[in-house]
């Protein structure tokens, strides 16, 4: 049988019946497909998916790894992590790279793993505990077949009218660390971005985009670090989502990058947090119809007259 939809629906079967050992066993028949030129990776991916998000922990836990397929909803370690706790997956995860990324998504769904020492510090250099100061981060959801990626809440944006557009400036890691948190939609998918680095203004910034009016709202630090995680989880329209951890990182390192905070890293939330309150941030919209996946994020630093603008968006 090398029909994917038939063995897709054999999957639903056995997973209905918790048969995950038959599972297992029709993977490996796809797998050994796979060497005679049968196109079923479709099929294959989506049984470690399978595993990952509804296995008891003995058949998810190995299953959780780096792989990164336009077949997968979302990366293993996000998965199993929406069903699973650390205490109940964590001996059956390989070790790697992938078993601390579980770790951190465990995080943001409450844990504190900063007591745990069988975790690679080094994987993502940040804590492994929610900062006092940090939000209530936007996390996926999974389901068999579908997936929800909900945004942040933001305040309400109000029309303003900017002023002339400020004289831009160089900033070369604050334009990389913005540049990073939308790399997907851009490398991976439709996406672009257009980044203004001036001296002046937040306003002064995003009128170097050359928009001369826009809906625009201030944000606290906390605010501002749930849009930026959300931005840098996604995988935009078409790319491979990253995942809620590395969305996390993207918003530490891209706080860090614009406080000068980068050659001191890893930074302690308590650093991180002072000098990200230094600055003013803002939420704004170009005013044109979203089709998709849109990043708008508007910061200054009042000390060095300095700001900068992003507007992206990735259609679907």
């Amino acid at each position: 049988m090398n029909d994917p939809d038939v063995l897709l629906r054999a999957v639903d079967g056995l997973c209905s019946s918790r048969d995950w050992a038959t599972l297992i066993q029709l993977q490996l028949l796809c797998r050994d497909a796979l060497t005679r030129g049968k196109q079923l990776w479709s099929v294959d991916h989506h049984i470690d998916y399978r595993l990952a998000l509804e296995a008891p922990a003995e058949w998810a836990g190995p299953v959780v790894n780096e792989t990164a397929s336009r077949f997968l909803l979302g990366p293993l370690p996000e998965v199993a992590a929406s069903t699973h706790g650390w205490n109940e997956l964590a001996a059956y995860v390989p070790v790697g790279p992938a078993r601390s990324v579980f770790a951190h998504e465990r995080v943001l769904r409450g844990e504190d793993l900063s007591s745990e020492t069988s975790i690679d510090p080094h994987v993502l250099e940040i804590p492994l505990a929610i900062e006092s100061w940090e939000p209530v981060y936007a996390l996926a959801t999974y389901a068999t077949h579908r997936a929800d990626f909900p945004m942040p809440r933001l305040p309400a944006l109000e029309l303003a009218d900017l002023p002339p557009a400020a004289r831009k400036t160089e900033d070369r890691a604050a334009v990389d660390a913005l540049t990073d948190v939308v790399s997907t939609w851009t490398e991976s998918s439709n996406g672009r971005i257009d980044i203004a680095c001036v001296e002046g203004s937040a306003p002064g910034a995003i009128a170097a985009l050359g928009l001369s009016k826009v809906a625009i709202a201030q944000l606290d630090l906390s605010e501002a670090v749930s849009l930026i995680a959300w931005a840098g989880a996604s995988g935009g329209a078409y790319g491979k989502r990253r995942g809620a951890a590395s969305g996390r990182f993207s918003a530490w390192w891209t706080v860090a990058s614009l406080t000068d905070l980068v050659e001191d890293w890893p930074v302690s939330g308590a650093e991180l947090a002072a000098a990200g309150r230094e600055l003013n941030w803002y939420a704004f919209s170009d005013l044109f119809p979203t089709t998709g996946w849109s990043f708008h994020l508007a910061v200054e630093d009042p000390e060095h007259d300095l700001a900068w603008a992003v507007a992206a968006g990735d259609a679907a």
